[in-house]
């Protein structure tokens, strides 16, 4: 593995080359259940919701299939987790 594609946030090293989904969303609390939303959608809810905390997800499995190996790195903030998404691309962007 070339440190190049390693990102490492969170405890976890991820392989930025195996990656084949990469998203925001949000863990919300509502109705007395917790669910992992759309960052946009947790926006637009913003006030009937209670956000638990913000997720970076990355998936493993090829597009199409149901996603089972995922990696979510939880961030106290949604700048923060902006923050690494840009780190992220930087990443990316430094190889070419």
């Amino acid at each position: 593995m070339s440190a190049i594609n390693v990102f490492e946030a969170d405890g976890k090293q991820i392989d930025l080359a195996k990656i084949t989904r990469l998203y925001p969303a949000v863990l919300i609390h509502a109705g007395g259940e917790s669910a992992s939303v759309s960052l946009e959608w947790a926006e637009m809810k913003a006030d009937q919701i209670s956000i638990e905390t913000y997720l970076l997800v990355c998936d493993f499995d090829p597009v199409g299939e149901v996603p089972v190996n995922r990696i979510e790195l939880r961030y106290p903030t949604k700048e923060a987790l902006l923050y690494d998404m840009q780190r992220i691309v930087q990443q990316l962007n430094s190889k070419n």
